[in-house]
């Protein structure tokens, strides 16, 4: 009896010793089983065109669509207020009494509804864009010239295949009764000061403080203004 006892835990062990190797044992373990993974299944062309076409949509404002061809038919330097009220509809906030004297042209015009904000008794001449990437505020009073250009967008410099990185918004701040001239251009993160002078074809590349003139490429400041109404 106490021989089948012995040789039963003597098989026991060598099982044992089959089924978990030893601390130390060169032998390597089992490798795991790969699973293959799933073959996706056949996507036709027109699921493909479709998934494509509903992307592009995805960053229209329709609101805004339609009021821009309604403001299409209105001709330049007329029917300012209707202009406005067109761009009204389309959930634009513009204060009372701003002349709007042309079409805007816009970037980014998914969010346009928050990202611009434009005061009451504001003149804005022709040809007016605005990359609205980052929030613009345009206060009360303020004029602005033809051909007038706000970015709210700059790029992180990326590596050597391209240099234009990711997106990064700042957003530009118009205080009230500011004068901004023909074709001066606005960059990122810039606050003009309350009742400052922009001069033609400026390109501003910091905040202006209150009552200055500023000019050139980069503007600068030429002159101080009375703060006295």
């Amino acid at each position: 009896m106490k021989d089948q006892v012995a040789a039963m835990k003597s098989c026991d062990d060598q099982t044992n010793r089959q089924a978990v190797p030893s601390v130390g044992s060169s032998e390597p373990a089992a490798p795991p089983v790969e699973v293959e993974p799933e073959t996706p299944p056949h996507t036709s062309w027109w699921a493909r065109a479709f998934h494509a076409l509903a992307d592009e949509l995805s960053d229209l404002n329709f609101r805004y669509l339609v009021a821009d061809l309604l403001v299409r038919l209105l001709p330049s330097l007329g029917f300012s207020r209707l202009r406005g009220a067109c761009y009204r509809l389309a959930g634009l906030k513009i204060g009372k009494g701003t002349a709007i004297l042309g079409r805007m042209e816009f970037t980014e015009t998914r969010h346009l509804q928050t990202q611009l904000t434009i005061g009451a008794k504001t003149v804005i001449n022709k040809r007016f864009f605005v990359d609205a990437t980052g929030s613009v505020h345009i206060g009360n009073g303020v004029s602005i010239g033809h051909h007038v250009v706000l970015v709210t967008a700059e790029h992180e410099i990326g590596p050597a295949a391209r240099r234009a990185g990711p997106k990064r918004p700042r957003a530009i701040t118009i205080e009230d009764g500011c004068w901004i001239g023909a074709r001066s251009t606005i960059l990122p993160g810039v606050r003009i000061g309350a009742s400052s002078v922009v001069a033609a074809g400026s390109l501003v590349a910091a905040d202006v403080p209150p009552c200055k003139v500023v000019g050139g490429v980069p503007a600068r400041i030429l002159k101080s203004l009375p703060e006295s109404p």
